[in-house]
């Protein structure tokens, strides 16, 4: 239980996504997400020191790699797994590959009850596009989940 006095409390939490081209990578999330470009900041040079988008109504900030902070391709990947909750991923997993994405899991239907896949952005970004498509309780995915397994 938190306490509201507790100086450690959370008033916020986003991903920063750390890219090779932020200006691309901003129309990218535009074209294939729908995002909206809350605020940008550049350094006079122009690379994006800090921008913000909304995607689906969530914060997502992202800048341009520099010292200290190597983006995805340049570490070759990225451990994090981005899940996108979305009306048709077969859509938007067609609109990232045309945008440069790559296809590591095609789109398909799961025993779990989600209809989705896993694509590379051309950032190194790893995002898992899905939607629901069976109201399952735990146990119900649990035991799905455990048939796939052995």
């Amino acid at each position: 239980m938190t306490n509201t006095d507790d100086k450690q409390a959370v008033n916020g939490l986003y991903p920063r996504l750390v890219v090779s081209d932020g200006p691309r990578a901003v129309d990218f999330y535009r074209s294939v997400f729908g995002a909206e470009e809350v605020e940008r900041y550049t350094d006079p040079d122009g690379r994006i020191v800090h921008a913000m988008l909304r995607i689906g109504g969530v914060p997502v900030a992202l800048k341009d790699e520099a010292d200290g902070d190597p983006a995805p391709t340049t570490l070759g990947g990225s451990p994090v797994i981005i899940a996108v909750d979305v009306a048709d991923p077969d859509a938007v997993a067609d609109a990232m590959v045309r945008g440069g994405a790559t296809v590591v899991h095609p789109v398909a239907d799961h025993p779990y009850g989600q209809r989705g896949g896993r694509l590379a952005d051309p950032f190194g970004h790893m995002w898992m596009v899905f939607r629901t498509t069976e109201d399952l309780t735990p146990e119900e995915i649990q035991e799905r989940t455990t048939r796939m397994h052995t």
